[in-house]
């Protein structure tokens, strides 16, 4: 049965030797992940994919957030399709987290994850899910708040706009209504869910979600 196993491919874009080498021999204790590459450059992955079709891609956010979000936008025609991309860093932000999923990024991952997190995040984007541990979030408990709490329709379009980028400003015109309104509904929703800030309501959108959803394994 081993023999028949097939295993999922991971290629690395890290600027740290020392951390490459670590998920290399991370990755070479899994029966169902290989490491084919590592590359330091944005462009590298690119070629090396081509070449290779990684169903992972792991991207050093050290790269440049802008530099990065630019890639993961090309990379919808550049990548082969089931190449999942996973952005990781030391430190990443909602906000941050929030442009690198909406660029694209299926996976959100902190160097400072324990190995079996990796490991599980890794499987996740590779069998075609979505992923981002619950660190990324600043406040915990929000997911069982939310899923007690019940939002009014309009408060689901307000946050479904809000998931989208869209400001206090643009969300009245769009549903038709004053910005204090918009703000008034923001507060409930805000109540209901436990969550402080638009980010993370619209990670947490992301993460209720079904196609899109970031679930944990």
């Amino acid at each position: 049965m081993e023999q028949n196993l097939i295993k999922k491919t991971v290629l690395l874009c890290e600027t740290q030797p020392v951390t490459a080498e670590g998920v290399r021999a991370l990755l070479a204790r899994c029966e169902d992940l290989e490491f084919i590459g590592r590359t330091e450059t944005l462009a590298g992955v690119t070629e090396i994919a081509r070449q290779q079709s990684p169903n992972v891609v792991l991207v050093d956010k050290s790269l440049g957030i802008q530099s990065v979000l630019e890639w993961l936008a090309n990379a919808k025609v550049t990548l082969p399709l089931h190449s999942g991309v996973i952005v990781w860093g030391v430190s990443i932000t909602e906000a941050e987290s929030l442009r690198f999923l909406q660029n694209g990024a299926r996976g959100i991952l902190r160097k400072t994850s324990d190995s079996e997190t990796v490991i599980a995040c890794l499987r996740s984007v590779a069998n075609g899910s979505s992923w981002m541990a619950d660190s990324i979030f600043r406040h915990s408990g929000r997911q069982e708040r939310y899923a007690r709490s019940e939002l009014t329709p309009r408060e689901q379009q307000v946050m479904e706009l809000v998931e989208q980028g869209l400001k206090n400003k643009e969300i009245a015109r769009e549903l038709g209504i004053r910005p204090g309104t918009v703000k008034i509904h923001l507060k409930h929703i805000f109540e209901k869910t436990g969550v402080r800030g638009r980010y993370g309501l619209a990670l947490s959108v992301m993460r209720q979600r079904g196609a899109s959803a970031l679930v944990k394994n």
